[in-house]
């Protein structure tokens, strides 16, 4: 009977159909990533940008790619590199003779996906240049604000810090991201399959033959209908209880914010909707928990210098919380 009233409740026969015909998609180019393409999924649902890190040659981009293409909306990338100014990211002010005026030329972040390859490549300036449009949805310049359209989502890749010629996020920047996703290496039968296809010669045609799965509207109409799911006010003290042990944790030096708290409640309600249930459950919780708060957390120096992630300091913090029932 309690099936029944759900089932009433919300129907999201349309969102699940969307979501398995973009997994059928993507699987027949990715192989493997499941939860990245998940998490991706999720984020576009959740009305939340995604940060994709791993080191190159992991198909973080193609993946990124692959999910904007499934979607009829304005596409842009931008290539970070150490001497992009934040005018080539949000667009600069150009005199027009005709006019006797200056004209506003909108950057590539006017767009509805906007594809941000290797985002730690550029320096804290330009880095900086996003704060508002992450947040806000709109850039101000010279005095007038320029909002973006509707859905505006941002999918940025980077290489692990520690590598060569990378710069470090700032905590400010990196908290605007809903998720932050660790791409691995592939295990020995994916690598197998994925050299099959590359020497088959097979992905540009498969990438050609990609059409869009969902239209602005669509994502829009589903996101309405994500963020309408229901929460029981236990799941919501739960999600409140977590954010509280991050920031009394003797393993970190930053905690999870308020933000962090909100991220983690419409992620949740996202990856209920593609697991086809109009209710989050404490197993969305936990299941999203990690990726939104892996890049907004903060080791304290020793436990970084023996090693300790924040993967793992993520999952302590879950484990000392009586999870509702």
């Amino acid at each position: 009977m309690e099936e029944e009233i759900f089932k009433q409740r919300t129907d999201l026969s349309r969102l699940s159909a969307a979501v398995d015909q973009i997994k059928a998609t993507l699987g027949k180019i990715i192989v493997g990533q499941q939860e990245t393409i998940d998490l991706l999924i999720a984020g576009i649902l959740a009305d939340g940008h995604v940060l994709i890190e791993g080191v190159p040659g992991v198909a973080k981009t193609l993946t990124a790619k692959l999910i904007a293409r499934a979607i009829d909306a304005k596409y842009s990338r931008i290539q970070f590199t150490p001497d992009l100014m934040p005018s080539d990211v949000l667009g600069t002010s150009v005199f027009n003779p005709k006019s006797v005026d200056f004209e506003f030329k909108k950057g590539p972040i006017f767009g509805n996906i906007v594809l941000i390859d290797e985002i730690n490549r550029s320096p804290a300036k330009t880095q900086s240049a996003l704060f508002e449009v992450m947040e806000e949805r709109q850039i101000t310049m010279d005095g007038h604000i320029y909002k973006m359209d509707e859905p505006f989502l941002v999918l940025a890749t980077q290489n692990p810090v520690e590598h060569e010629g990378t710069y470090r996020l700032p905590e400010a920047q990196l908290d605007r991201f809903l998720f932050k996703i660790e791409v691995k290496y592939p295990s020995l039968e994916e690598e197998i399959s994925i050299i099959s296809q590359q020497h088959q010669q097979v992905v540009n045609e498969q990438l050609a033959a990609i059409s869009p799965i969902l239209s602005k509207d669509d994502i829009i109409s589903l996101r309405k209908q994500v963020r309408s799911l229901h929460v029981e006010p236990k799941i919501l003290e739960f999600v409140a209880k977590i954010a509280a042990e991050s920031r009394n944790s003797k393993s970190l030096f930053l905690g999870a914010s308020p933000r962090a708290s909100l991220a983690i409640v419409n992620a949740a309600k996202a990856v209920a909707a593609i697991r086809g249930r109009d209710f989050v459950t404490p197993d969305d919780i936990i299941w999203v928990t990690t990726p939104v708060l892996r890049h907004r957390i903060m080791l304290t120096p020793d436990k970084e210098m023996e090693g300790l992630s924040p993967d793992e300091v993520i999952k302590q913090i879950i484990q000392k919380i009586e999870i509702p029932r």
